[in-house]
């Protein structure tokens, strides 16, 4: 669905423009320009690889990061938001999602995500508080309506109430179990309502703290458990959104059990429920695993099942989710250069699970932020795409396991050698290396490099 054109901040139901810096949709200034209120690198209707750009990244802006106090454990917020006027109020919470849908209209992103614990008045109980949700959903779906912005996914918040200090679908209280399974139904039932893409699991805490304390097993089976009944409940209501599970290794954790792509593959194939999920990753839960992000999509992708991308980056050495925006364009490359090998993200997105720093605390910081993200993942993009169409570093990977279309490399894929065979043609393998086994790994990283470098030449 394309975005609306020609829409004002008084058609999203607002007094006064948030941003008053801007009053038409950003735009594509040039490759580089000096505009930062204009994009320099994203080009939404110039086609490359087949698609156009915003065909390749279908971007989601994230409604938690948006209304970000900017707080951290030193100090209380700095953000400054004229719109939110910090009372609990179902009237603030339907201006917050005003604001937000206007910023995303403004920077031409269709998708948005949230959690149920967005942006809602929570009450003092789950009934209140799904009751609020149900208050305020007539707003997003016509804030959806009038903009062409669509839901990229759902999901429950079942980690910051004090019930889930020990987990939530892997609880060690039976009750608290239910409690996030009733959240996880109703989030279910108001994705199908809002047409949401997808629908992401994340476990904020589900892991244990302390394992002498922890029936391992117990909760891996109670999680399973969880899951099947959320795949059941979605057929029988109805909700065709695709499921995604998001790794990452720790914190608040000690351990975590989706702690990376490999470990949360490894639980839906045990469990039966590899048909049903695939991934949603984020580059600060790669780093915070001390892996790269393009060794958790190529896993995701080599299995097929990479769902959806957060993307952000966090801070090196930190050991803490900082989620800072991406502005990192080897990372942004390390993100497309799997995503265009599986063909793009299916019904994914590309959210900016992301927050502006502490000291960006402006309103036209948060169109600034925004911008640097699908900037640098469009770089990112047209590096993927000049690796891809020149073909050359495809060619020196094949290159390097070419003994495996030999004779011998078929057999042993076959099977068809006996143990004696296999050990005797081992026998015949010569210690001394020669020139020409070298696989040149610093000529393939060079590859990539000067293709960042033609992505954007003038």
């Amino acid at each position: 669905m394309p975005l609306k054109k020609g829409l004002t901040y008084k058609d999203f139901g607002l007094t006064e423009n948030p941003f008053p810096e801007v009053s038409q949709p950003i735009a594509f200034g040039g490759i580089g320009n000096k505009n930062p209120l204009s994009f320099g690198c994203y080009n939404a209707t110039e086609v490359l690889h087949g698609k156009t750009m915003e065909e390749h990244l279908p971007f989601a802006g994230a409604k938690w990061h948006f209304d970000n106090p900017l707080a951290d454990i030193f100090g209380p917020g700095t953000s400054l938001a004229p719109w939110d006027d910090g009372t609990d109020s179902m009237e603030n919470a339907e201006r917050k999602y005003r604001v937000f849908f206007y910023a995303l209209y403004l920077l031409g992103i269709r998708h948005w995500c949230w959690h149920d614990w967005d942006g809602v008045p929570h009450g003092a109980n789950l009934k209140e508080f799904h009751d609020n949700i149900d208050r305020i959903l007539p707003t997003m779906e016509k804030l959806q309506q009038l903009s062409g912005i669509q839901c990229g996914w759902t999901t429950q918040n079942l980690f910051s109430l004090q019930i889930y200090r020990e987990g939530a679908a892997t609880a060690n209280q039976a009750s608290v179990y239910a409690h996030a399974w009733a959240q996880t139904k109703k989030m279910l039932e108001v994705g199908k309502r809002l047409g949401a893409k997808n629908h992401v699991f994340w476990g904020g805490r589900e892991g244990y703290n302390h394992l002498l304390a922890t029936m391992l097993a117990l909760e891996g089976k109670h999680l399973a458990t969880f899951l099947h009944m959320a795949v059941d409940y979605a057929k029988k209501i109805g909700f065709t959104g695709q499921f995604l599970i998001e790794p990452k290794p720790c914190e608040p954790s000690t351990f975590q059990y989706d702690q990376t792509s490999l470990v949360v593959i490894g639980f839906l194939f045990r469990n039966g429920l590899d048909k049903s999920f695939k991934l949603n990753i984020e580059t600060n839960h790669a780093q915070l695993a001390n892996i790269t992000m393009l060794h958790e999509l190529t896993v995701a992708q080599q299995f097929g099942l990479l769902g959806g991308i957060d993307v952000n980056e966090g801070t090196y050495g930190n050991g803490w989710d900082t989620d800072r925006f991406l502005g990192d364009p080897v990372i942004a490359f390390e993100i497309m250069h799997p995503v265009l090998k599986a063909g793009g993200l299916g019904s994914g997105v590309f959210n900016f699970d992301a927050k502006r720093y502490r000291a960006s605390f402006a309103p036209i910081d948060l169109l600034h932020a925004h911008i640097l993200g699908m900037d640098s993942i469009a770089w990112g993009l047209r590096t993927a795409v000049v690796v891809a169409e020149d073909g050359d570093l495809d060619k020196a990977v094949q290159a390097r396991y070419e003994s495996w279309k030999s004779s011998l490399g078929q057999k042993i894929e076959a099977g068809s050698l006996s143990f004696e065979d296999l050990a005797a043609e081992g026998y015949k393998m010569p210690w001394k290396l020669t020139p020409e086994q070298s696989s040149h790994h610093e000529a393939l990283r060079s590859i990539v490099l000067r293709a960042m470098m033609r992505a954007v030449r003038g």
